[in-house]
């Protein structure tokens, strides 16, 4: 008998019981459509990460509040509430005799929520308290007004710039400027607002107000410290320096005496990179491995099932036998239905995987998330290798026992 109709009668074997062929692959589907999605959804999550972070610039330096050592990052970065850093920390690295070179612009942030109201309008917001330097730091364009000044920031004045999203929330094509935006029970004068920017760092800076930092601390939060502060360079062939110069700065203003002390943490976004795939990397193929387990469970379900078919097919295989049907001819019948119902469920597992992946990019990108949407070519080759392999792997003692089977006896079974 020659391969083609071998291949035919375990086509038509499949087609017979297509609910329980079905049933049998269900296990390779899921899977093959797991390792898809955690690869492709990783590597589409991996390029978020970059393009967030690059959104930043490469040429600029954070610190946070706390010591993240050399193991990770610091508790604040975690959502711990440390209050080492002071808004006089930022003045002095970029303006004064403390004054680092190449670093150009600096500003601390104080962030908050509360209810703002215009008229009859009312939403809950966040507000930033920043710095003078906020716009240069962060590359951030007004469309309408001007940003405060150092002057306004020294003495607590009353007055907020918009992010593109809350002017239209609260004043759609009208002009904002010189009107009055009620924060919690405080009044501000509304100098400006900004182009739309988008999400930056994972932050949408569009639907947020912008106050003067001293500002934010004494009136709206009450605290003296402040969560983050950013400093851009000049050309980000000096960020190791200047975080060298930020380093000692720091620690002299706190009076630390060695670097073990250290109660914040100086980071660069370029060097962050590196590391951040690595993390990504090592995550998402740990999954990947997680998820290919329920293909060996697949592979068990299909042996079982083979196992049924063959003592289904027992007068079959007699018959087949008795007209001269060789035992290889019968093993490569099975093997060869074992690797349809793999390699169909693998490509069926792909197709899953590729709409999955598709429907979280078009969700991500709704969201405003740069998604870049990714198909891993390798995963999916490698799905139907593996599932191809499972076919013949847990299909083999499932055709050998088809292809030993005695004839007589096999025409005699009821």
């Amino acid at each position: 008998m020659d391969i083609l109709s071998i291949i035919k009668l375990a086509f038509n074997g499949l087609k017979i019981n297509k609910g329980r062929s079905f049933l049998t692959m269900l296990g390779i589907i899921i899977g093959v459509a797991a390792v898809i999605i955690i690869i492709s959804v990783g590597e589409g999550a991996q390029s978020l990460i970059y393009n967030q972070i690059q959104s930043l610039g490469s040429n600029l330096v954070g610190v946070l509040p706390g010591n993240g050592g050399d193991k990770g990052p610091p508790a604040a970065a975690l959502g711990v509430a440390i209050t080492t850093l002071k808004y006089e920390d930022a003045k002095a690295l970029a303006h004064g005799p403390e004054a680092i070179p190449h670093l150009v612009a600096a500003t601390a942030y104080a962030r908050g929520s509360g209810a703002m109201s215009f008229k009859n309008q009312s939403e809950n917001g966040f507000f930033n308290g920043v710095m003078a330097d906020y716009p240069r730091v962060i590359d951030h364009k007004i469309e309408a007004g001007r940003f405060f000044n150092e002057e306004e920031e020294r003495n607590l004045a009353k007055v907020v710039v918009l992010g593109s999203q809350v002017k239209k929330f609260f004043f759609k094509d009208e002009d904002p400027v010189g009107q009055s935006l009620k924060i919690d029970k405080e009044k501000f004068r509304i100098i400006g607002y900004f182009q739309e920017k988008g999400i930056v760092a994972f932050q949408n800076l569009d639907n947020q107000v912008y106050l003067p930092i001293v500002t934010a601390q004494k009136i709206m939060l009450g605290t003296r410290h402040v969560g983050l502060i950013r400093a851009k360079v000049d050309d980000d062939k000096y960020v190791d320096q200047i975080i060298d110069e930020i380093r000692k700065t720091l620690r002299a203003r706190h009076h630390l005496k060695s670097a073990l002390d250290d109660d914040f943490t100086v980071l660069a976004a370029k060097n962050a990179l590196a590391a951040i795939g690595n993390v990504t990397d090592i995550i998402k193929f740990v999954l990947a491995a997680i998820a290919a387990i329920s293909l060996l469970v697949g592979g068990i379900g299909i042996m079982n099932i083979m196992l049924v078919i063959v003592n289904e097919r027992t007068r079959e295989i007699g018959l087949r036998k008795a007209i001269g049907a060789k035992p290889r001819h019968i093993m490569r019948q099975f093997l060869i239905e074992s690797i349809f119902v793999t390699i169909f469920g693998g490509m069926i597992g792909i197709i899953i995987g590729m709409l999955v992946t598709t429907l979280v990019a078009v969700i991500a990108n709704f969201l405003q998330y740069k998604w870049q949407l990714s198909f891993s070519l390798q995963a999916m080759l490698a799905g139907l290798a593996v599932s191809s392999s499972i076919g013949i792997i847990f299909g083999y003692y499932p055709a050998r026992k088809a292809a030993h089977l005695n004839a007589i006896e096999a025409l005699r079974y009821e």
